[in-house]
């Protein structure tokens, strides 16, 4: 620990750049890699046909196989059939090996160099193959691996092609600075799409992120809302149960204990219900947050309702089957929402359509039904984010009730919705209105 801390930052620098020589190019350098095949649904491969679309995606190896021929073909020309071996097949050979272990390819190409040395060559350590083919070696790898690796091969290269001409001593023509200058603006290059393309990705992984937290934050911000309300609810009965529960002894003239105790009892565990509520719930307000004034919403306004949307282009007709009862007051908000959500789409997404809205109260509960038909008319429906859904389906998720939201067969949509209610023995429905 107290070497390391007494070392000089040049020291430390260098150790750094050891470090990461190692892991770019030393660490599994001949491991196997095979490049995969590329996407196929780009801008221009996905306008091709289903065959040819399969097919390209293997356009990278095809094009790197046809660079190993030409390398080849180029040895050969300038060879012959004596030396092919090594202007010819071993260049080819760096080229095709890069899909599969491209830091190996880098390695073998640079051994080149010193069989070139060795058997000797009028224009440098690379040979006219070679040099094409360190070239298309260098910038395979660097597609393959990331900038830093290139940065690394170009050095190395300049390195090695110095050292041979002017170390060794090689008597022939110098090639060294033009493999620099070409490998350097070929690198650069690739560097750049390279990191435009880490840019494009790391741009979607954000989008797809904020695109996730917008959902879940809305999510939660509906519920919040739902809390709020049900909290809003349920505490106004439960106070009332309370302060009727203290003043019910006192309506009768001479009460007896036991029935003193019993509605003791009751106002004990209402207001104990109501403290738990609220610590509970009461989490949900934030410190802006106010309770209404007015009233909340219920079925019966729902004439009101129609009216207001009517003003504003829909036409709705409302049908209402079996006998009309009151509903606890959080499901009369939460469908008196759900219809209002549900008209509300209508206006946004179908814009000059009519729509019907029915309301059936069952033994077991309330079902809700919205339909509305195809958008008509020169007005263009308005994009929407899917969020109402979401909060219609969490109000019908929180009664333990059921939801469908559908197209239908004829380019409409339809909201259909169950919430189950409990009936009291003492319940008594009313006329149909």
């Amino acid at each position: 620990m107290t070497e390391t801390k007494t070392r000089s930052p040049e020291l430390r620098a260098a150790a750094g750049a050891m470090a990461g020589l190692r892991q770019d190019l030393i660490r599994d350098a001949f491991a196997y890699c095979p490049l995969p095949p590329m996407r196929t649904d780009g801008p221009v491969t996905r306008r091709l046909p289903e065959r040819l679309r399969a097919r390209a995606g293997w356009t990278p190896h095809a094009m790197v196989l046809g660079a190993a021929l030409i390398a080849f073909m180029q040895g050969f020309a300038s060879t012959g059939n004596a030396g092919v071996l090594l202007s010819g097949l071993l260049p080819a050979a760096c080229i095709a090996m890069t899909l599969i272990r491209p830091v190996g390819a880098f390695w073998l190409s640079m051994a080149m160099v010193p069989v070139s040395v060795l058997f000797g060559g009028a224009d440098g350590p690379w040979g006219p193959s070679a040099f094409f083919a360190h070239l298309v070696v260098l910038n395979v790898v660097a597609v393959r691996t990331r900038p830093r690796t290139a940065a690394w091969m170009w050095a190395l290269t300049l390195l090695l092609g110095t050292f041979v001409e002017n170390v060794v001593g090689w008597d022939g023509g110098s090639n060294t600075a033009a493999m620099a200058v070409s490998s350097a603006f070929a690198l650069l290059l690739v560097s750049l799409v390279h990191i435009r393309r880490e840019a494009e990705r790391e741009v979607t992984v954000q989008r797809t992120v904020t695109a996730v937290e917008r959902d879940r934050r809305t999510l939660l911000e509906e519920r919040t809302t739902i809390a709020r309300e049900l909290h809003d609810v349920v505490a106004h009965h439960m106070s009332v149960v309370a302060i009727q529960a203290e003043a019910a002894p006192y309506r009768v003239e001479n009460p007896p204990p036991e029935l003193e105790q019993a509605f003791l009892t009751i106002r004990e565990n209402a207001v104990a219900a109501l403290t738990e509520l609220r610590r509970v719930l009461g989490v949900v307000r934030t410190e802006g947050y106010e309770v209404p004034d007015a009233p909340q919403p219920t079925l019966a306004e729902l004439d009101g309702l129609l009216a207001n949307v009517g003003e504003a282009g829909l036409t709705a007709e409302k049908a209402v089957t079996g006998a009309v009862r009151e509903l606890p007051q959080g499901v009369e908000l939460s469908a008196y929402r759900i219809i209002q959500e549900a008209l509300s789409n209508t206006l946004r997404h179908a814009p000059g359509a009519t729509a019907k809205v029915e309301i059936g109260y069952v033994l077991g509960g309330l079902g809700l039904r919205v339909v509305n038909g195809p958008p008509t008319g020169p007005v263009k429906p308005s994009p929407g984010a899917g969020h109402g859904i979401t909060g219609m389906r969490e109000r019908v998720g929180m009664l333990n009730g059921e939801m469908t939201a559908e197209t239908t067969a004829d380019g409409g949509y339809e909201v259909t919705a169950f919430i189950p209610v409990q009936q009291a023995p003492s319940d008594a429905p009313v006329e149909q209105a």
